[in-house]
């Protein structure tokens, strides 16, 4: 990587922060511009991180020649106007998920990026997990038939939400099915090479000072194009206990991943993982050291894409199928429903 990148942050809250940590310092990084509509909080991250612009307003420094790459850390209803004016400013962009709120916004945002790709530039949504070591790990073993053929898939991610008025916020916009959900959509049709097709669900607000219509907790269950089944539960609320649990269960063995924090024991083994193999009945143990958001490797597989070099990284495409069977299973949730996803491609 001969070239320096320029980057603009739009967002310097608790995900901006999690970008910069981990780019910031790096010999092939400039950190040009830092944007938040609090202007102290820019001129925070401005200090900390040794920015060289700061402001609240991002469409200022748009036109400098000196940034490569836009990162739009903000809250989602407002990633798609900042794309669209990141794209006329012929900007590389690596946006946080989800993409929007809605499936019309959703189906904007992808036809957006499909008309820049046709311009080269280059846009890279932020489903993290895609460059964690451990889940590429679990990918490749169910590739390799570790386990047979994919069945069962178990997940579950509860937030203890401590910092409640943040959480708040966030619900305000849309719900944990959708924003951390992506994320496990996009997993899930990754480790199966197989598209969800059917999703059903139920939901309930747990916190008594939540807004009218506003959803923190989901279940959901989809079928996948291959028949495997899988659940996902994703809770926000002050009641809740943290939870982190992914097991994927085949024809001939399963994999369970514990996380290193939450080991108990061995926590400087890094992540854990089990293979249980039926045909011999025993479990073999892999640790695996991984970043559990290796922000730096994200941007270097957008930087990849810039350069024209193979990478893993979902492509629109990808993103774009994750999106809609969380936004299914949002409304799966909400109207106690039943859906099948081609009848929402409309």
């Amino acid at each position: 990587m001969d070239k320096v990148y320029g980057i603009m942050l739009i967002g310097c809250g608790h995900i901006g922060g999690d970008h910069l940590d981990d780019m910031y310092w790096r010999e092939n990084i400039r950190v040009v511009a830092v944007v938040d509509t609090d202007e102290a909080q820019a001129r925070l991250f401005a200090r900390k991180y040794n920015a060289e612009h700061f402001g609240t307003d991002y469409h200022e420094f748009l036109d400098l020649p000196e940034i490569d790459i836009v990162i739009i850390a903000t809250y989602v209803n407002t990633h798609l106007p900042i794309l669209k004016d990141c794209i006329a400013a012929k900007k590389h962009i690596l946006c946080e998920k989800p993409i929007a709120t809605s499936k019309a916004e959703g189906k904007e945002f992808y036809h957006a990026v499909k008309a820049a790709e046709k311009d080269g530039l280059k846009v890279l949504i932020a489903y993290i997990l895609r460059h964690n070591d451990t889940y590429n790990k679990m990918r490749e073993l169910i590739w390799n038939g570790e386990i047979g053929e994919l069945r069962v898939a178990r997940m579950t991610q509860n937030h203890h939400a401590l910092n409640w008025p943040r959480y708040k916020r966030l619900l305000h916009d849309c719900s944990p099915i959708l924003d951390c959900g992506v994320h496990y959509m996009d997993i899930l049709q990754w480790f199966a090479g197989s598209p969800v097709v059917e999703v059903m669900g139920q939901g309930a607000t747990v916190d008594g000072d939540l807004e009218d219509g506003i959803v923190n907790y989901g279940l959901i269950i989809m079928r996948l194009k291959s028949g495997a089944m899988a659940y996902y539960e994703a809770g926000w609320g002050q009641t809740f206990s943290s939870a982190n649990v992914k097991e994927f269960i085949g024809t001939k063995g399963r994999i369970r991943m514990t996380m290193n924090a939450n080991r108990g024991t061995d926590t400087e083994m890094g992540d854990r993982i089990e293979l249980f193999k039926l045909e011999t009945g025993q479990t073999e143990i892999i640790n695996v050291q991984s970043k559990y958001k290796p922000m730096y490797k994200q941007l270097c597989a957008l930087i990849d894409m810039i350069e024209d070099r193979p990478t893993h990284a979902p492509d629109i495409e990808q993103a774009y199928s994750a999106f809609k069977v969380a936004v299914a299973a949002d409304k799966a949730v909400r109207e106690s429903a039943f859906i099948y996803i081609e009848d929402e491609q409309n």
